[in-house]
């Protein structure tokens, strides 16, 4: 069996409104509230389809348009719609160190830091402990403290380094 693909937008035309009245909102046409027969004969004049934009509306809202073209700007507006709300969704990524972590090291990941709250990600900074380096808090701490100061023009921390068990963490928001 073959299931039949159902539009992802779907509007009532023409004869499938079954409404007594319906209002008609256009550009360029008078808008207005009219009997069903009246609105049909309207788009049969101007060679466009009637099309049900509203429902739920009491008249239901109608435009008078080509389907086609109408379904195209539907498919533009929810795509840009997607666009904008991926935009505004902010990542978080994951810069990881150690209390031993060496000058180049640091530098690399500073970069990637540095990218990420340009691009407008949030970053979260991880001095990681392992064993018994945990004794080496300070050593941690500067590190934190190092980076923060270096990315204070691009972004800053939203609050002071923590350390949760084994790991020291601070976020970094990048600054509008």
């Amino acid at each position: 069996m073959k299931k039949s693909k159902v539009p992802k937008f779907f509007f009532k035309t023409n004869e499938q409104i079954k409404s007594q009245n319906v209002r008609i909102v256009n550009i360029g046409i008078d808008s207005g509230i009219y009997p069903i027969s009246e609105a049909l004969e309207k788009a049969k004049e101007l060679e466009l389809d009637l099309i049900e934009v509203s429902s739920k509306a009491v008249p239901p809202i109608c435009k008078i348009l080509v389907y086609e073209k109408f379904l195209y700007e539907q498919k533009k507006k929810k795509k840009e719609s997607e666009k904008k709300r991926r935009e505004s969704v902010m990542e978080t990524k994951e810069i990881r160190f150690t209390p031993y972590t060496d000058e180049h090291d640091f530098e690399f990941k500073l970069k990637h830091t540095q990218n990420f709250l340009k691009k407008g990600n949030k970053v979260k900074v991880v001095v990681f402990f392992k064993g018994r380096s945990i004794k080496f808090k300070e050593q941690g701490e500067k590190i934190l403290y190092k980076l923060i100061e270096r990315i204070m023009d691009i972004g800053k921390a939203e609050a002071l380094p923590k350390l949760e068990g084994k790991r020291m963490i601070v976020n970094i928001v990048p600054k509008k």
